[in-house]
């Protein structure tokens, strides 16, 4: 596990360390990558409803050697894929002061995901940079009660804590994230929904060292417990390694086997110019019996104020979506179109949606 940007100003959708809903909004599942499991088809992402995610803080001048955490590994590549949605959406967000902000989220589309948000974040005091304050509060709660929070403080330039926290109905899950950056390495430990009567959770913990300037090395090993799992607990190890170049990444997350059989998450990223980047990901599920492969592209035209993501996996299923700044607006309006499709299932979805703010 494990969840990350750098303004945390920003109320932004879950990383990969946040609760993640996309079969049962209140499962805390294993690490993404590191576990054989099944692999997540970009259709998927239609169905997240939104949902706030925790911001991660940003590496410091100070730690130019620092790699970044475990989980980011595969970050820059998953940066470029685009997240497509359903239906539409209208985010209006309103700065209160120079530390507090509210906005509201109304979402139009298939019943599992239409509805109101109210969120609110609050931005600290406590400096150590001009783009980075903290603690930061984020929180989100809809029309029926069910709540998103996040905390997200530094205790120094080395420590970093987040605690993130679900609510729906009576069911409630929980998760405390503290990393460790050193001048060369990253150390972090997650809990997740600890309970010491019964004696079940989920233990996380990850490293991650730089070796040479452009390459990097880590390890993962995941413990959980609890009575719904065969033999009452399981330990997975994995390891994952990332090369670095100039303008372009390798990365890869081998887990040699777990619960579902062994898996494979391997990406890489390339900057071509200024305005587009390539990205091209694989994963697999050997007991699954799963594969998908995805690849994709992001161009960026900052003088029309245009965004442009598309992807197309092995599935054949196609996914795009665009942003445009209205630049000449004297409100902050951004514009965004999304469609998804799959040759194979015919099964097509378009949206459309408004921020301002």
């Amino acid at each position: 596990m494990g969840n990350n940007s750098s303004a945390p100003a920003q109320v932004t959708p879950p990383t990969d360390k946040s609760l993640n809903p996309q079969s049962d909004p209140l499962s805390v599942p294993p690490p993404p990558a590191t576990v054989g499991q099944a692999v997540i088809t970009p259709g998927a992402e239609a169905h997240t409803p939104p949902e706030v995610k925790p911001v991660q803080p940003e590496i410091k001048p100070e730690l130019p050697n620092n790699p970044g955490t475990y989980e980011e590994l595969h970050k820059a590549c998953k940066e470029i894929f685009p997240q497509p949605f359903e239906g539409g959406r209208l985010v209006i967000g309103k700065g209160v002061s120079s530390h507090f902000q509210i906005n509201h989220t109304l979402t139009l589309g298939s019943p599992m995901v239409s509805g109101y948000r109210f969120g609110a974040t609050y931005v600290g005091s406590k400096q150590f940079s001009p783009q980075e304050s903290y603690p930061v509060l984020l929180g989100d709660v809809d029309a029926s009660g069910n709540v998103n929070a996040n905390i997200i403080h530094a205790f120094s330039k080395n420590i970093f804590t987040r605690f993130v926290a679900q609510f729906q109905g009576e069911k409630s899950n929980t998760q405390l994230v503290t990393d460790y950056k050193g001048s060369s390495y990253t150390a972090s430990l997650t809990v997740a929904n600890p309970d010491l009567l019964n004696g079940s959770g989920l233990a996380v913990g990850q490293y991650l060292q730089k070796i040479t300037p452009s390459f990097d090395l880590g390890a993962e090993c995941m413990y959980q417990r609890g009575g719904h799992i065969p033999g009452g607990q399981v330990a997975v190890m994995s390891m994952a390694g990332r090369l670095k170049g100039e303008k372009w990444q390798a990365a890869s997350t081998f887990c040699p086997a777990g619960p579902g059989g062994g898996g494979l998450h391997a990406s890489y990223c390339h900057k071509i110019n200024d305005t587009l980047q390539i990205g091209a990901e694989f994963e697999t599920s050997v007991g699954m019996g799963e594969s998908t492969a995805t690849v994709g592209y992001q161009l960026e035209v900052p003088a029309v104020g245009v965004n442009f993501k598309g992807q197309v996996d092995s599935n054949w299923t196609i996914a795009a979506c665009m942003e445009k700044k209205l630049l000449e607006s004297q409100i902050p309006l951004t514009v965004s179109f999304s469609a998804i499709g799959s040759q194979v299932k015919s099964d097509y979805k378009f949206g459309i949606g408004m921020n301002i703010g």
